[in-house]
């Protein structure tokens, strides 16, 4: 193969094959995979109050990816765990609660896509009571709802997510499906790997400019 065109094609192949992994190429949740889900929340202890929204958000769900809206206060002094050692801080309590939510989400290509602490309070409020502090936000991307099912119906979820509950003192999480979203890896990746290309292509391949012969 031509050493030019073989230049083009692995950056091609490699973007192709990371984009596939990136991208939910299984569509919407079937119905059955719902009935299997709801099954394994019940089986968890989850009340029919708390399935109830669950099945809605997995019986509307459109195959696309989707942001996790999060903004979280923390509780000064985490409440205690009935049978667990006492926790030092609600920081340490929701690190001990994210030691098994990065590894699940990366495995997933689901990410946080943006995170930072806040820096005042609410300065736009309305229709909504005790909302003026937060201490930080996420954007947590996700790339398919099945998921987010998958990890949040993991018995090793069960064993975890009483870290976070005694580690808040409120927050606020709601799923949103990007219209424009133009910090998607899969874009940046294009514009990286087409540049790095096209300058590897300009550095090898470049003919140099030929001299038009001076007249004597």
């Amino acid at each position: 193969m031509n050493k030019r065109i073989l230049l083009w094609t692995l950056p091609t192949l490699l973007y192709v094959v990371l984009a596939l992994w990136y991208t939910n190429t299984g569509g919407p949740l079937s119905q059955d995979e719902i009935e299997a889900f709801v099954e394994q929340f019940e089986a968890s202890g989850f009340t029919d109050e708390q399935v109830a929204p669950l099945r809605r958000f997995m019986e509307e769900d459109t195959g696309r990816q989707f942001l996790m809206v999060n903004l979280v206060d923390l509780k000064e002094v985490p409440d205690a765990i009935p049978g667990a050692a006492p926790i030092a801080s609600s920081a340490a309590a929701m690190e001990h609660y994210m030691e098994y939510m990065y590894p699940a989400l990366l495995r997933r290509a689901s990410h946080p896509a943006i995170a930072g602490q806040a820096v005042f309070d609410a300065m736009d409020l309305a229709g909504i009571e005790g909302a003026e502090h937060w201490q930080m936000a996420a954007l947590m991307r996700y790339r398919s709802r099945r998921d987010l099912l998958e990890i949040a119906s993991n018995p090793e979820m069960r064993v975890r997510h009483p870290y976070k509950l005694a580690a808040l003192e409120k927050t606020i999480a709601f799923p949103i499906e990007p219209t424009l979203y133009f910090g998607d890896p899969r874009i940046i990746l294009a514009l990286a790997l087409l540049a790095a290309t096209a300058l590897a292509d300009l550095a090898l391949y470049r003919r140099p400019r030929q001299l038009s012969p001076v007249s004597p």
